[in-house]
């Protein structure tokens, strides 16, 4: 049994006592806030904000990392930014094959030829892909319809090599009032390349932007991708994840399930919207150099800010709810990986980043 199934039957137990601060299923671990695209929804990283960007740890100290969160877990995503700007990726995605992580990487694929080294040691690859028309999405990503183009083309033609080289590939579509006529054009592009499809709505401050709550445009592009997903179209995403975020009604959050670690070793906690705010209910409470062991970690994290909260009604991101819902439902869970190919396929247990 992985570490991260063990976690997941100790975190019913937990949440049948009435705790909430669980075990994590996956942890994610931002190796760099530099970036080489300029994607008009993130409010954290970019071209633009690169001069701006913390110090990266060296390969050492991110080794170092690797080995407390495998302390806690064997599920890892490797995120940025941009993490192929990492000057180590190579490097660090073999380390973490090394300690035996299950590895997804995240990534706009731009970079993808200088590292196709690392991809035999993933498990999923997840991209960027918000629509199909160039002239749409180079606006999105703040780039030329011609840098638009060649990433569609990296993504259709690393799709290719998914049996190859044993890879999962995920597109993750951002649903801006701008992209939802997007959405139908992103599925059938997944379909035809035989890869998975995710989609979450775009977050301003860490709420759904304001025109997705009344827009009808919205609720109607929710419908159709659980129509879709009922009928079989590869969505990675779970029928009570859509439900949700189609209303936008709360949810009981369990952030501990999906830690975050930045570019600098700290720890954010209990997730990065509460982290980003700086109150009292979240921040940094310590970098992962100076522990040795995750559980050392989330007991200053503790110490620090308390338990987290316990119900939601903020940021309604994939990464966060879907990890929230499936653990506090086993049942839902159960049923999407019966049910679902699409589920089995992408290993739902362990979670879809956003």
């Amino acid at each position: 049994m992985s570490l991260a199934v063990a976690n997941y039957v100790r975190n019913l137990f937990l949440l049948l006592a009435g705790k909430r601060l669980l075990s994590p299923q996956v942890a994610v671990f931002y190796v760099t806030a530099r970036c080489n695209l300029n994607c008009v929804y993130c409010e954290d990283f970019g071209l633009s904000r690169s001069a701006e960007a913390p110090p990266e740890l060296s390969l050492d100290e991110a080794r170092h990392v690797l080995r407390v969160l495998r302390s806690g877990t064997d599920r890892l995503i490797l995120t940025g930014g941009e993490p192929l700007l990492y000057p180590g990726i190579d490097a660090l995605v073999a380390a973490a094959r090394e300690l035996g992580f299950a590895i997804t990487l995240t990534t706009n694929s731009l970079l993808l030829p200088q590292h196709e080294v690392i991809l035999p040691h993933l498990d999923r690859l997840i991209v960027s892909l918000d629509a199909i028309d160039p002239q749409a999405w180079g606006p999105t990503i703040g780039m030329t319809p011609a840098v638009a183009e060649t990433l569609i083309d990296r993504i259709r033609t690393y799709a290719l090599h998914q049996g190859e080289w044993g890879y999962q590939m995920i597109a993750n579509c951002v649903l801006s009032p701008e992209a939802l006529s997007s959405a139908q054009s992103v599925l059938a592009f997944c379909v035809q390349c035989g890869m998975l499809a995710s989609f979450s709505p775009q977050a301003v401050r860490h709420w759904p932007r304001a025109d997705l709550f009344v827009s009808p445009a919205y609720q109607e592009t929710i419908s159709w991708l659980l129509a879709q997903k009922r009928a079989g179209a590869p969505v990675l995403g779970s029928v009570r994840y859509l439900e949700t975020v189609r209303s936008f009604r709360p949810f009981s959050c369990y952030p501990t399930l999906v830690p975050r670690v930045m570019s600098d070793g700290d720890l954010a906690y209990p997730c990065r919207p509460f982290e980003k705010e700086r109150s009292a209910q979240g921040g940094r409470p310590c970098n992962l150099l100076r522990v040795g062991t995750w559980q050392e970690a989330l007991q200053s994290a503790r110490d620090a800010y308390g338990l987290p909260p316990r119900m939601c009604n903020t940021c309604y991101q994939q990464c966060y709810i879907e990890p929230s819902l499936m653990q506090a439902h086993p049942l839902s869970l159960l049923w999407e990986r019966i049910r679902y190919r699409a589920s089995r396929r992408g290993g739902l247990s362990s979670f879809v980043p956003g």
